[in-house]
């Protein structure tokens, strides 16, 4: 197997156990907090994508372009995406379903709270032909439609592997650029880095 994959997926299982110790670490309302984990998740999508690039700069001695460099730096952000995307679809199905139920809750609270506000009511009555003739209970049917597909399993995969994706491509070209810029500058392309 390839470095660049190795790393990858060495750091995606990091990601995953850290996810797993959050769940069975945290109480209450914090356990709905997902901030924690999400920049976790883009540290550890970033940290494989700089160490996939640096092993793959340090100890190969072969030409490497620009491109190269991207599409090493790539092929660690890749594995990692989709452990991680899968891992998320079995963890909000099987581990914690609970957190959708949550959420799906919050938005039914909050859209409760704007249906019993009578100007916001009225705001809204008007901003959407459908419900001008629709009662209190037809309207919130209809609002509840969003939430509830949107915090089920698989569109919550499909949006992070989604978000992943381009914040790969995004790390992998910046990376590169910085990598040349300021790590590997004053080395040729066909030869590796000194220790310094």
């Amino acid at each position: 197997m390839k470095k660049p994959v190795l790393i990858g997926i060495l750091f995606a299982v990091g990601w995953i156990l850290v996810k797993l110790i959050f769940f069975l670490s945290l109480s209450g309302e914090m356990r709905y907090n997902i901030i924690p984990s999400v920049m976790v998740n883009i540290l550890f999508l970033l940290l494989a994508i700089f160490c996939s690039l640096y092993f793959q700069k340090r100890f190969d001695r072969n030409d490497t372009s620009v491109l190269t460099d991207i599409k090493n730096a790539m092929s660690s952000a890749l594995p990692y995406s989709m452990i991680v995307a899968v891992f998320i679809y079995f963890y909000y199905s099987s581990i914690d379903p609970e957190f959708n139920l949550h959420q799906i809750s919050q938005a039914e609270n909050h859209i409760e709270a704007q249906l019993n506000d009578e100007e916001l009511l009225r705001k809204l009555k008007q901003s959407n032909e459908n419900f001008k003739f629709m009662q209190k209970e037809e309207i919130k049917i209809q609002m509840m439609q969003g939430p509830i597909s949107n915090y089920s399993p698989g569109p919550t995969m499909s949006l992070s592997l989604l978000a992943m994706l381009l914040l790969s491509t995004t790390y992998s070209i910046c990376v590169t650029l910085i990598m040349r810029k300021f790590i590997f500058r004053g080395h040729s392309d066909n030869s590796a880095p000194s220790a310094s």
